[in-house]
Order: structure tokens, then C-alpha cells, then sequence
């Protein structure tokens, strides 16, 4: 079995924070970037308007499994899908937005 260098194995956003030379700011960095971008894609694409204890219970469990997914991101393109999944959803919105205001001004 070919030995491999483990900084060649790390996924982008591991490699841009150095996970291999400091992996505790790495880490935390990558978990920090994981949580922005998974609230931003929960906003974006699934979240309703719910009580305040309601969206707290929703986040905080958003937040525990971001643990999960950090862990996988070191070696897997975790961050990088959230990346392309938050652009997407991003697209979307501002087309669905001007969709919208041009049908408003359309029936006037």
C-alpha cells in the first residue's frame, strides 16, 4: 500500500486552514466555517418562521451535527458542498425575488 502524505488527503478548506500544521485552529476554523454555512443553507432553503425556544432546539441541534460533519470535512469535500449548495439556494432566491417584482409590476 502506497504511503501518502496526509496534506495531500485534506479536502480545500482544511488544507487553506492547515489542519495538518495547527489542527486546533484549523479544526475550530473549519467547524466555525461548517456552522456559518450550514445556517446559511437552513435559512436559505428549509426555515420556517417558528417560536424563538422552537429555533433555538433547531440550531442547537444544527450545531451538534456540524460536529459530526467537521469531522468528515478534514478528508471529504463537506465544506465545498455546503459552498455549492448555499450558492444555489443564494441563485435561486434572487431570481425568485425578481421573478416576483416583476410580476407585481407587471399587474399594475
Amino acid at each position: 500500500m502506497p504511503s501518502t502524505d496526509v496534506h495531500e488527503r485534506l479536502s480545500f478548506f482544511a488544507s487553506l486552514y492547515r489542519v495538518d500544521q495547527n489542527p486546533e485552529l484549523g479544526m475550530w476554523l473549519l467547524y466555525l466555517t461548517i456552522i456559518a454555512l450550514c445556517i446559511l443553507v437552513f435559512k436559505l432553503g428549509f426555515a420556517k418562521k417558528l417560536p424563538v425556544l422552537k429555533s433555538a432546539v433547531v440550531y442547537i441541534f444544527l450545531i451538534l451535527g456540524c460536529t459530526i460533519l467537521t469531522f468528515l470535512a478534514a478528508f471529504l469535500p463537506i465544506t465545498e458542498g455546503l459552498v455549492v449548495a448555499s450558492l444555489i439556494l443564494i441563485i435561486y432566491k434572487i431570481r425568485l425575488r425578481n421573478q416576483k417584482k416583476a410580476e407585481a409590476q407587471k399587474n399594475i
